[in-house]
């Protein structure tokens, strides 16, 4: 469980803020995430689900629930690789759990970034629908954690610039509180915050479900 404050910042610099709360369950290999949002009102109630398999076979299924329509929108394979999530630089995918398979992976070198050692890999995804044709991550030596990945286009240049920081131990769990992913070229941002973090909670697969992403909070 978390709360996420998802704050949307132009190139002018004006700022939108929206606030949602998040459950996620594994089962199995598999992974299964609901959230809604809580504000402002023109949002509220707006829940996304997402079942993310282990197999890369089987693509994934995303739900959007838009209370003011009465209608959930099923997210299409291809869509949810090139369409923003909700008005910010994240696309669907990215709200999800990505396998390791999906992409070819190479390691390019080790370095310190700020004060921790990092593995610096380059990853093309297999799938062509990707919005990016190549990914550059630094991952963290100590907690195996993403940190920083920059998003290339087809003509490989810069697009979106992925920092993920404040990073702490919860109950165990290696666990991140802020992540910013700014598109380079429009200059647009998101800022995402994450706080009050709860693991191994009592909760039902039932949460998960299209009904519950239909009924709200």
């Amino acid at each position: 469980y978390a709360t996420i404050e998802m704050t949307l910042v132009q190139k002018s610099g004006h700022q939108r803020v929206r606030k949602l709360e998040s459950w996620s369950m594994d089962i199995g290999k598999d992974s299964k995430r609901i959230m809604f949002f809580t504000y402002p009102g023109d949002v509220k109630g707006t829940g996304f689900l997402t079942w993310d398999y282990d197999d890369v076979s089987k693509a994934d299924d995303k739900w959007l629930y838009l209370p003011a329509m009465k209608k959930t929108r099923r997210i299409s394979g291809k869509s949810s690789k090139t369409d923003y999530f909700m008005g910010s630089d994240f696309t669907y995918d990215d709200m999800s759990t990505r396998s390791v398979d999906e992409e070819k992976h190479e390691l390019l070198r080790e370095e310190m970034l700020g004060e921790y050692k990092c593995w610096v890999v380059n990853s093309v995804p297999s799938n062509k629908d990707e919005i990016y044709s190549r990914r550059v991550t630094w991952i963290r030596q100590d907690c195996f954690m993403v940190v920083r990945a920059e998003y290339y286009d087809k003509l490989d240049k810069l697009h979106r610039l992925l920092t993920v920081s404040q990073i702490e131990k919860i109950q165990g769990f290696w666990t991140m509180h802020l992540m910013q992913m700014e598109n380079v070229q429009t200059g647009h941002k998101t800022i995402i915050r994450m706080d009050d973090q709860k693991y191994d909670l009592n909760i039902s697969q039932n949460l998960f479900t299209v009904s519950k992403l239909e009924k709200g909070l």
